[in-house]
């Protein structure tokens, strides 16, 4: 376990009083619970179209799935929270995290990520054992491998963070169905997997002078602005390549996917001859969330709807 450099009232904190469900939302990293849960509903979704599931008929399965997803991925936000407090203290984005401040200790974390980690293990293996293997492998992939190994050390850290941001779809599809020969569940894996290195290239970019003072291998940092232009393109080609694995699920929703990532490499191509490196950045970050959003909110309406029809 890395250590805190300082104590939180030599980093300048004065320890306020906050609400212990703030320093909680906080420790867990509540945003990306949420954008996890779409994902994860979206390949719920799917997995109601392609075996002719009703919702309700396994609404049961699907709450203990949701609540079993929340505590797992806020167990692997927490116990992230505590390995990276010595380099979160440094980046401005990340130095008011209770973590740092104080507010949340190490064994308070430790006990968090441990109780909401098991107990949503054991809420996934009572809607699906498939869907609790899934969750444990999302855990350990971001908590050992990422967080711990090569986070600090290579610049491939995004490429192992995206194998566990790429598990929620699985986790979803599991709670409905094992069979995981069906390719439309493999094509929403793997633009989960390609979608997020351009997404974190982004943040790289942006927060480039953070990662550098923190010593994180993060591309920009390591290689240079032109090896993370070059590299983002090559990603943002294959994921629009990626988009016709959508096919044999649905045309509909190859087309849009091949539409958005389209653009995407528009704004990349365009934006980077017209604007500064940090405005390239901010916008391909925005976009990045727009693309991903928009796209899996249409699988989830095309899933749930499309039937009725």
């Amino acid at each position: 376990m890395s250590t805190l450099k300082g104590n939180p009232m030599e980093a300048g904190y004065n320890l306020q009083p906050v609400s212990f469900s703030k320093i909680l939302m906080d420790t867990i990293k509540i945003g990306i619970i949420k954008s996890n849960l779409i994902a994860m509903f979206a390949g719920l979704c799917m997995a109601l179209y392609v075996t002719d599931t009703t919702f309700f008929s396994r609404i049961g399965d699907i709450a203990l799935a949701f609540i079993g997803a929340t505590l797992v991925i806020g167990s692997a936000g927490a116990f992230n929270n505590l390995y990276d407090r010595d380099i979160d203290i440094i980046m401005e984005r990340t130095r008011s995290r209770p973590t740092v401040t104080g507010h949340i200790n190490t064994a308070q974390g430790l006990f968090i990520g441990c109780v909401m980690s098991v107990a949503g293990l054991v809420l996934l293996y009572t809607a699906s054992p498939l869907a609790a293997l899934f969750g444990f492998l999302g855990l350990f992939l971001y908590v050992v491998p990422y967080t711990m190994w090569t986070k600090r050390k290579t610049v491939y850290n995004t490429e192992v963070g995206s194998l566990s941001g790429a598990t929620p779809p699985l986790i979803g599809w599991a709670v409905i169905t094992n069979d995981l020969t069906q390719p439309g569940i493999a094509a929403l894996f793997i633009l989960m997997v390609l979608w997020q290195m351009p997404h974190f290239y982004g943040i790289a970019v942006r927060r480039y002078d953070e990662y550098k003072a923190a010593k994180v291998a993060m591309l920009p940092v390591v290689k240079g602005m032109r090896r993370t232009y070059i590299q983002t393109n090559i990603y943002l080609v294959a994921l629009f390549m990626a988009s016709g694995l959508f096919w044999s699920f649905s045309p509909f929703i190859a087309v849009t996917a091949a539409v958005l990532s389209l653009a995407w490499i528009l704004l990349s191509l365009i934006g980077y001859r017209r604007m500064e490196e940090r405005a390239w950045a901010k916008s391909m970050f925005i976009f990045s969330l727009n693309h991903i959003t928009i796209l899996l909110l249409i699988i989830v309406g095309y899933s749930l709807l499309k039937p009725l029809f």
